[in-house]
């Protein structure tokens, strides 16, 4: 599933590829994905122009000019590009969106779990969908003592505490790991177990990682795919996501569900 430095990467590149340029022609393929496609026919889109493309959480949001936005999640394998006309049309690209100079933006996901929405911007300038979602890792805002206080009281394990949007956006199961594992803390110790300056370490590492997997242009482990059809090179920077043997100290790696996904961390190095 693309994370936040995938959605960071595919929104940038979007943003290059898609300002300024006007919706020409709206082509849905297949009735709906996780939300329904078909009411992107009825939108209004032809004539509008694209002013930007931004990130917000695992999402990408494409601005209009009429001050709606277009509003893509990737699910387990959505993937977006922006190719000429004469590209043929792949078995599950679902949406097409035709452009003043003559590429098109196609929506591809053959699993369906991505959405492809035109909504309304809210009072804080992102659609109203994403009203209420936790702070971004990556913001100022997201500090050691905000993780302490959000911590406090909290007796799920801290990988599902970093996990959580309603407290932090964006930091998925790949990011989580390699976080934790840098931190030196084991995914299985309850939040509110965790001091000050552990918390502290825990954002500078989220930070760090999330900053150099978007330089890297995010991870490629199974579908994720960039605009250009590349893929994410971090994959080969990955610490513990995936691996038999710790990097650290060369025992063993442990694996446990936690929050329905698998945690891979080194039950020596991480406490």
């Amino acid at each position: 599933m693309p994370e936040l430095p995938e959605a960071e990467s595919i929104s940038r590149a979007l943003d290059k590829a898609l300002k300024g340029r006007r919706i020409t022609k709206v082509e849905v393929f297949f009735p709906r994905l996780r939300t329904p496609l078909l009411p992107l026919l009825k939108a209004g889109l032809e004539g509008r122009k694209f002013v930007s493309c931004r990130r917000r959480a695992r999402y990408a949001v494409a601005e209009l000019d009429d001050g709606r936005q277009v509003v893509m999640h990737f699910g387990m394998s959505g993937v977006v590009r922006v190719e000429g006309a004469e590209v043929p049309r792949r078995k599950h690209e679902h949406v097409f969106l035709h452009l003043d100079n003559g590429k098109i933006l196609r929506f591809e996901d053959p699993r369906r779990f991505g959405s492809f929405e035109v909504q309304r911007k809210g009072k804080d300038g992102w659609p109203e969908s994403l009203a209420g979602i936790g702070v971004e890792p990556l913001d100022r805002r997201f500090d050691g003592n905000f993780l302490y206080e959000a911590s406090r009281g909290r007796k799920k394990p801290v990988k599902e505490l970093i996990m959580d949007n309603a407290v932090v956006t964006g930091i998925g199961n790949i990011y989580a790991a390699e976080t934790l594992f840098a931190a030196g803390v084991s995914p299985l110790r309850q939040a509110c177990a965790l001091s000050p300056a552990e918390c502290l370490s825990i954002v500078r590492e989220v930070k760090r990682i999330l900053r150099l997997a978007i330089k890297w242009g995010g991870t490629t482990v199974s579908d994720f795919k960039n605009v250009d059809g590349s893929e994410g090179r971090f994959v080969q920077k990955l610490k513990i996501y995936g691996k038999k043997t710790c990097p650290r100290c060369g025992g063993k790696v442990a694996t446990a569900v936690l929050g329905g996904r698998t945690s891979w961390y080194c039950p020596a190095c991480q406490k």
